[in-house]
């Protein structure tokens, strides 16, 4: 029995090499533009793309064990996905800056096309108030890497520059709740307990 994340994102893959985890990366095509413009509610949200690309890739590859995984960042009662481009990081920046972002990440394990668990968990991040000129310095340094992330940060990275306090759990603000995850793991007989 295989197990296979179905992402590219880099710092998932990364948690589970660092966990001592063997797998393979199969992403999904789930269309997540169609998803997020019938959801709005973060945590919803969060599970239902987790949900959908973990049983599109089992139902490709039966024999397998697999992982779907998404983050959703909310201000507000508003959702944010990645940017676009440059200018809208820049204004995704403006609009988080001195404010309480929620970042919900939730993760999900399927198996032959059907979830069989899902877990979801939200951090809360203060962010400090950032000038233009933090801001512009900020991106300079970061840009394009954290133009694949929710929240246009990398917590692993300069991003940490971005918060005055944070709570939460460290992997669910890095993507993915790895903690909850390997639990699961291990209650299926895919990690040693």
């Amino acid at each position: 029995m295989g197990l296979i994340l179905a992402s590219t994102s880099t710092i998932r893959r990364q948690m589970l090499v660092a966990a001592g985890l063997a797998f393979e990366v199969e992403p999904s095509n789930v269309d997540e533009e169609e998803i997020k413009s019938r959801i709005g509610d973060a945590n919803q949200l969060a599970q239902t793309l987790a949900v959908a690309k973990a049983e599109m890739v089992s139902g490709e590859r039966t024999e397998s064990w697999v992982i779907g995984s998404d983050s959703v960042v909310a201000d507000e009662g508003r959702t944010f996905g990645k940017p676009r481009d440059r200018d809208e990081a820049v204004k995704h920046l403006r609009m988080f800056s001195g404010k309480e972002m929620r970042l919900t990440s939730a993760v999900a394990l399927s198996r032959a096309g059907r979830v069989d668990w899902c877990h979801i968990e939200t951090a809360r991040l203060r962010v400090r108030p950032l000038s233009d000129a933090f801001i512009a310095d900020y991106l300079d340094a970061e840009w394009p890497e954290v133009g694949y992330t929710v929240g246009v940060f990398r917590l692993e990275a300069r991003g940490v520059q971005l918060f005055s306090s944070i709570e939460g759990d460290h992997f669910t603000i890095l993507g993915m709740p790895l903690i909850a995850l390997l639990g699961a793991l291990r209650k299926r007989g895919l990690l040693l307990a």
